[in-house]
């Protein structure tokens, strides 16, 4: 059986996919300095659309966890920020044939997928799986899917 090990989710390791949303590092005091604003933390990309808020309610999953799919948006960009402090499984990968790689937030981090990045359904690890999506509101075909012949086994 295909087994992919969780890795935790860095700056650095989920570079080449997209942004690490997190109040950490560098900031700036605002609000009369009751406030620290961490400026700037993802680069949106709509293409022709608009950007839209949405929010989505994803049914907690187990470990180990099925990997059978993976898709992508080729017009935009999608951004998960979790409305609660629970740690979700963020799997992406260089496309179809490439292995996927599983990383897990901290309880403290979103993410921002760059446009065209294959990457697994939202998979929170704990109810109620809540999110705010922010992500390319318009026409055309923002939806690609590819299922595996055989599912990757996600593993801790």
């Amino acid at each position: 059986m295909r087994q992919i090990q969780i890795e935790p989710l860095t700056p650095e390791a989920f570079a080449p996919y997209g942004d690490v949303l997190e109040a950490a590092g560098d900031f700036r005091l605002i609000n009369e300095g009751l406030c620290q604003r961490h400026h700037d933390r993802a680069r949106l990309d709509f293409g022709e659309g608009r950007a839209g808020i949405s929010m989505f309610r994803a049914k907690a999953r187990a470990l180990p966890y099925a990997l059978t799919l993976i898709e992508r948006h080729p017009l935009g960009s999608q951004a998960f920020v979790p409305m609660t402090e629970h740690p979700f499984l963020v799997i992406v990968s260089d496309g179809p044939e490439a292995r996927p790689r599983a990383l897990l937030t901290n309880g403290q981090q979103g993410i921002n997928l760059h446009r065209g990045t294959w990457h697994g359904v939202l998979t929170p690890l704990q109810e109620p799986g809540l999110f705010a999506v922010v992500d390319m509101i318009g026409e055309g075909a923002n939806l690609e899917e590819f299922r595996f012949a055989e599912p990757w086994m996600v593993v801790a």
